[in-house]
């Protein structure tokens, strides 16, 4: 990366992109505090102007029904997709059944126009990512095996990186860094086959 651009983590770009969905990614260990800083540096984004979506891998069996709701009830019923609508907000559960997980591409068609999507998670994706460190977390650095981690954001020095370090603290400077580094959506590269011997972080 050249230092102009690092020098445009500086300052936050003077207008929304406008010009159609761009895609940064999240990259952590769990524990490591992804989750917090996205709900730090949305509203810094929001803000700004821009409209944000988040897209977050979960593990197998994660559910966003309550049992014993009725949606719910209508799921254990067998229905395959269960659409949940009122006044404020609509959303609808697809389970897959013996369907393959969609890739992340196929989740970004299904989003409503965005400036820019926050990818938590789909790791073996060729997207940038923010790496979010912890030594405390007592992991390794994940970005020397990622060539699409741009820089880390860590709360201590660490001089032992190979990409650039940002503050954990320094939220309109993380904004800055999602901003410039987010890519068109059309330009995400698709899934990489897994490692042979992969190394465990977040989905």
């Amino acid at each position: 990366m050249s230092a102009s651009a690092r020098l445009a983590w500086n300052r936050p770009p003077k207008i929304p992109y406008n010009a159609g969905m761009r895609i940064i990614g999240l990259a952590g260990w769990s524990g490591s505090g992804k989750t917090t800083l996205v709900t730090k540096v949305i509203p810094v984004l929001v803000k700004r102007g821009l409209k944000v979506a988040t897209v977050k891998h979960a593990h197998h069996d994660f559910d966003t029904d309550q049992p014993g709701k009725d949606s719910w009830l209508h799921r254990r019923a067998g229905a395959s997709e269960v659409a949940v609508v009122s006044s404020r907000r609509w959303a609808i559960v697809h389970e897959l059944e013996r369907e393959p997980e969609p890739s992340l591409d196929d989740v970004l068609e299904k989003l409503s126009p965005v400036d820019l999507v926050i990818v938590e998670g789909f790791k073996q994706h060729a997207h940038p990512k923010l790496e979010v460190y912890r030594a405390t977390v007592g992991k390794p650095l994940l970005h020397p095996d990622d060539d699409c981690i741009v820089a880390v954001a860590t709360d201590e020095r660490l001089p032992q990186a190979q990409v650039p370090v940002v503050m954990l603290d320094d939220i309109e400077t993380i904004a800055n860094v999602l901003q410039a580094e987010a890519v068109p959506r059309e330009q995400i590269g698709k899934a990489e086959p897994a490692r042979s011997t992969p190394r465990r972080s977040d989905a």
